[in-house]
């Protein structure tokens, strides 16, 4: 779905720059997502957060770092990255519609137009009879309302769904932030002035200073600027539109079964009905049970009815506040070189799948307190063990003791994939020294 927005937002006319805001550890899976998209004639950065402090402190630092080298009459397009949009013409209408509004001072934002009722989605009421241009006056913005609301809003006709996508003109952005947000702005400002300006791979990324961003207000965008502002216009709008914000919405992309069942994976059922399943890695079998959804990952299973799907926020709350891994870490994790996987992790012992792209390399590193075992499955691999450098191929093996610097390289033109066998008395993460990096970490 990244690709998809960025291929979307490159494609528009007269767009100068794609500016992505994500987080530190993201880039490198997000840069390789867009080189797989293809890369567009227009400029391609990034601002990297140290940690997430909601969509104003994103659209700030954004505004931000164009101000600094852009007019205040360049007209920003603002697109969250999970959207799904069919109806590409519809959009291109809606962006110039939008753009218009901002280029006259209007803070804009994507309403579209409701087909059922969703308690999933913030609503924006339009005052009809302002109409401006290709748009409406906002008179307020509603947060999820329960089913009966959401049903009496489609009925009254002057009820949009609030997309999340804002269009604004720089200068009138960030003069409207200073008025009713002046707290985000300088807590923001500040963090971008300690910010360090990295380059690579043909990319230019601002990485966020986090002790300035500690101080940074965790809001959204709606709530600190959108409902205070007196200049806010919205463009309705029927461009095929869904956040996937909840396994429901997700579901509606699955093809129903004759028994309302829509499967995604190898699925099984007797007596099931109209449940949702995602089972990608393993067999599933429903037996006798409705209306549930069953999505299965290597990270972990849940298991909710589908009138309850919005409350999974309740248990990533908990594993937030028991600081479980589940919460900020996958099994597998993208790295500049490539991706590793941790096929199990125990006391004193830990088993990882390592995958390193042709031509890359991880970094000249040593651990302090692991030993590593590394059997190489397919490809070549280059290895640096203390003072040796080894070629292994297939079923060949190395063994890299507690201290002794290494380096792990791809000189193929295939993928090099190896299992590597940790145990030490810790064998965390952070228990690594680099001496060399092509890619900055040193």
């Amino acid at each position: 779905m990244i690709q998809k927005t960025f291929q979307r937002a490159a494609s528009l006319k007269g767009v100068s720059e794609v500016l992505t805001v994500t987080n530190r550890d993201l880039f490198f899976k997000t840069d390789d997502e867009y080189r797989q998209a293809g890369f567009p004639m227009c400029r391609s950065s990034f601002i990297l957060e140290p940690f997430g402090r909601n969509t104003a402190a994103a659209i700030t630092a954004a505004a931000l770092n164009l101000a600094a080298r852009e007019e205040p009459d360049t007209i920003m397009l603002v697109m969250p990255a999970d959207h799904l949009v069919r109806k590409e013409a519809g959009f291109e209408a809606a962006v110039a519609n939008a753009a218009e509004l901002a280029s006259q001072g209007w803070l804009v934002t994507f309403g579209i137009k409701p087909e059922y009722p969703e308690p999933g989605f913030g609503y924006i009421e339009a005052d009809l009879s302002a109409k401006i241009a290709s748009g409406f006056r906002v008179n307020r913005f509603v947060e999820k309302p329960d089913l009966a609301t959401a049903q009496v809003y489609l009925e009254s006709g002057n009820y949009l769904w609030n997309s999340g996508m804002f269009c604004f003109r720089l200068g009138t952005l960030l003069d409207e932030l200073k008025l009713h947000a002046p707290d985000v702005l300088q807590s923001v400002s500040a963090s971008l002035a300690g910010s360090v300006i990295l380059g690579g791979r043909g990319q230019y990324c601002t990485s966020i200073d986090s002790e300035y961003f500690k101080e940074v207000p965790d809001i959204s965008i709606d709530y600190a600027l959108m409902e205070r502002s007196s200049k806010v216009a919205t463009v309705p709008c029927e461009i095929g539109w869904s956040d996937i914000g909840s396994w429901n919405a997700f579901s509606e992309l699955t093809t129903a079964d004759e028994s309302g069942n829509r499967c995604n994976g190898e699925v099984f059922q007797y007596g099931a009905k109209n449940n949702y399943i995602h089972s990608m890695e393993r067999l599933t079998a429903l037996v006798g049970v409705e209306d549930l959804i069953v999505v299965d990952t290597p990270d972990a299973l849940l298991v909710a009815h589908k009138d309850s799907a919005q409350d999974v926020k309740y248990i990533v709350g908990q594993l937030k506040n028991r600081n479980h891994d589940a919460h900020s870490t996958h099994r597998t994790i993208s790295r500049p070189w490539g991706t590793y996987t941790t096929l199990e992790d125990g006391e004193r012992f830990k088993i990882k799948r390592i995958l390193v792209k042709p031509g890359a390399s991880l970094s000249l590193q040593m651990h302090h307190h692991r030993s590593e075992h590394w059997v190489v499955l397919s490809g070549m691999a280059k290895v640096t063990n203390g003072d040796q450098e080894l070629m292994l191929n297939s079923n060949e093996s190395t063994f890299i003791p507690a201290g002794h610097m290494h380096r792990l390289e791809n000189p193929g033109v295939i993928d090099l994939v190896i299992i590597e066998v940790q145990s030490g008395d810790y064998v965390g993460e952070d228990d690594i020294v680099r001496f060399d990096d092509r890619y900055g970490r040193a």
